[in-house]
């Protein structure tokens, strides 16, 4: 924001209610002794840093430059995201979904919002929304295309509706034209979206 003194100030947006009432139990908690304030600050950086969709990403650019292990992640998702490391209570039965030009799948839970976190983090909020919830099922292609995703009318959209005992990941198509990246500038290319199939990556997008 420019300034009478030609200085640029950055005033950052005010909390939202959820973030201040997260806040006030954080507090609440660990005035009463009931949780340690450096253990709350240990999970979150751990969703953070070190449990993401960066994670998801790399199961998937690992999937297109492998195809053993594609094949190993179609049939048993759980034991392959174990090869590179990744596991937990909310991927003991992960099931990988790959699209095909045919076939585009994606990914919702119209219970609540069981989503895997070790491959993609924190589901995000619109996951949760119940219109998400809702609409996925109902019109799956209308609320891809809310999300900027138009699919060709041949192409089959098949929803997979998440639970507490199986999780699913999205495994997208390649983009065309990287067939010399790296597996690590390929797993640049997936978002958390593509992984749950509300997106495809683009060849180019950082």
């Amino acid at each position: 924001m420019s300034t009478e003194h030609g200085h640029d100030h950055h005033h950052p947006r005010p909390d939202s209610r959820a973030a201040l009432r997260a806040r006030a139990l954080e507090a609440l908690l660990a005035e009463k002794g009931l949780v340690a304030a450096d253990a709350i600050d240990a999970v979150v950086e751990l969703y953070e840093r070190d449990v993401g969709p960066q994670n998801g990403a790399r199961v998937v650019a690992r999937a297109w430059t492998d195809p053993a292990f594609r094949e190993r992640l179609l049939s048993d998702g759980t034991k392959a995201i174990a090869e590179l490391g990744f596991g937990g209570a909310e991927a003991d039965t992960l099931v990988a979904v790959a699209n095909t030009p045919t076939v585009h799948n994606v990914v919702v839970c119209t219970l609540c919002s069981c989503y895997p976190w070790p491959v993609l983090g924190l589901p995000p909020t619109w996951y949760k929304s119940p219109p998400y919830r809702a609409r996925m099922v109902a019109e799956p292609r209308a609320v891809l295309r809310e999300f900027g995703l138009e699919l060709p009318d041949e192409v089959e959209i098949r929803v997979w509706d998440s639970s507490a005992e199986v999780r699913y990941l999205v495994v997208p198509m390649r983009p065309a034209g990287t067939d010399g990246l790296t597996e690590e500038a390929l797993g640049a290319l997936v978002t958390r979206d593509c992984m749950i199939g509300t997106a495809v990556p683009q060849a180019g997008s950082p």
